[in-house]
């Protein structure tokens, strides 16, 4: 996808081997340097972190007008057995290419969707040969836990279980492909509102007659929620909860569903 970078709202900084792009409208006073943790140390703004292949750090932005914003930020790293070896490092081709480019942009366009996921705030690619390190900063969702961590405490209604299935079948609908649809890239804030997350390597799909990816989608789906089942002593998921998502996502109405959010 196009970065558009005529857009007037987002600008380029280039520093050496440092391009970032991000979102001018929402950082005044943008550096390289907020794409790194110690910045946000220094400013005494990290207000969380979660661990996953690495650290993901939630941090503090006050504007210019002293409002808050609530933001995530994360290391590109590499998972399977590779990541064992390489750990960060990405075979450089160009910048639309990378990884931070490419979730930036659909990031982007499911906003002007009005999809439930993060806005994109800023992005560093740091070009090293042939290779490159990356990062990415987006927003955070208020009030929001993970699908696992969720129900390693507690159950969830059948509406709620139709309601995520429902708000997956509207990504689908609008060809997002989520390359890990999985139990911990799904939140519900504290309205039980549902947003998915983490769009590394995700793609727009507009062939309507392809729908193959979409089972795909949704079998990996399924596999996390049994992984987690046998990974804790209680976690509430039964077949019974999958059923109730399967039904949400396979009536749901997405011009009623548009409508209400």
């Amino acid at each position: 996808m196009s970065q558009a970078i005529a857009n007037p709202q987002f600008s380029i900084l280039e520093q050496g081997n440092v391009t970032c792009f991000f979102n001018q409208t929402l950082i005044t006073d943008f550096s390289a340097q907020m794409l790194n943790p110690s910045y946000w140390q220094q400013q005494n703004a990290v207000t969380g972190s979660a661990q996953g292949r690495g650290t993901t750090w939630f941090v503090e932005y006050n504007d210019i007008g002293n409002i808050k914003h609530d933001w995530v930020l994360r290391h590109y790293y590499r998972g399977g057995l590779i990541g064992k070896v390489i750990k960060d490092s990405y075979w450089f081709s160009s910048l639309e290419k990378t990884r931070a480019a490419c979730e930036f942009a659909i990031l982007r366009h499911m906003n002007t969707l009005r999809l439930p996921a993060p806005e994109p705030i800023a992005y560093r690619v740091m070009q090293h040969g042939f290779h490159y390190r990356a990062d990415l900063l987006s927003s955070r969702i208020q009030g929001a836990q993970d699908l696992v961590a969720i129900l390693s405490e507690k159950a969830i209604t059948d509406d709620v279980w139709h309601d995520i299935g429902a708000t997956i079948k509207r990504f689908h609908h609008h060809g997002i492909y989520h390359h890990d649809l999985n139990s911990h890239n799904i939140l519900l804030d504290d309205k039980n509102q549902v947003f998915l997350i983490d769009f590394d390597r995700g793609e727009l799909r507009t062939n309507p007659v392809n729908t193959t990816w979409k089972q795909a989608n949704m079998a990996r789906l399924q596999r996390s929620f049994l992984k987690e089942l046998n990974k804790f002593a209680q976690f509430n998921y039964t077949e019974k909860n999958w059923k109730a998502l399967l039904d949400g996502y396979q009536n749901a109405n997405i011009a009623d569903v548009e409508r209400q959010n």
